[in-house]
């Protein structure tokens, strides 16, 4: 770690613990935010671990793969989310990694809405990662994803350098 990282990792770490501590007593979103190699995509999969390893259902998904998923299927009009997708709804946690680098469009856009509205009335957490800055977050996701998201979900700023290029350096030295 940088000095920046090594100042407020101890707090991200301690805020991590409590959402996986508290996971069946207190319904909490997280949305890890910050430039790249800064662990975001670790610390999901790190609690993703610790809910798997005491029997939660985790479902993980980069934005690509999910965009890509919500753009298949039945016109917008007829699209029925619950029974196309419905362990997108019903597992413990879902992750989505690496939001702001697929091709967005309102159509997946709203659908995107649309999941993490329904997962929200069903107290399902949802992680959400992205190397985007809150307001590029804002820009890109629409001003309702964007309100929905920082009204519920516990906002982690990671800063830094990049982890996988120090690491790199570090062994070639």
């Amino acid at each position: 770690y940088d000095e920046e990282q090594k100042q407020i990792m101890p707090e991200i770490i301690r805020t991590c613990h409590q959402f996986v501590n508290g996971f069946d007593q207190e319904f909490k979103n997280i949305l890890f935010y910050g430039s790249v190699g800064t662990g975001k995509t670790f610390l999901s999969n790190c609690i993703a671990k610790e809910l798997l390893d005491t029997g939660h259902s985790v479902i993980y998904f980069t934005s690509f793969q999910l965009f890509e998923l919500l753009s298949i299927g039945a016109p917008a009009d007829k699209w029925n989310l619950h029974q196309q997708y419905e362990a997108l709804l019903d597992s413990d946690l879902l992750i989505l990694d690496d939001c702001g680098t697929e091709v967005s469009n309102t159509f997946t856009v709203s659908r995107l809405f649309q999941l993490l509205n329904e997962r929200a009335l069903l107290r399902k957490s949802t992680i959400i990662s992205t190397n985007l800055s809150i307001r590029e977050f804002r820009d890109v996701y629409s001003e309702r994803i964007f309100s929905r998201i920082t009204s519920s979900y516990t906002l982690l700023k990671l800063t830094g350098s990049d982890i996988r290029i120090r690491r790199k350096i570090n062994r070639t030295l």
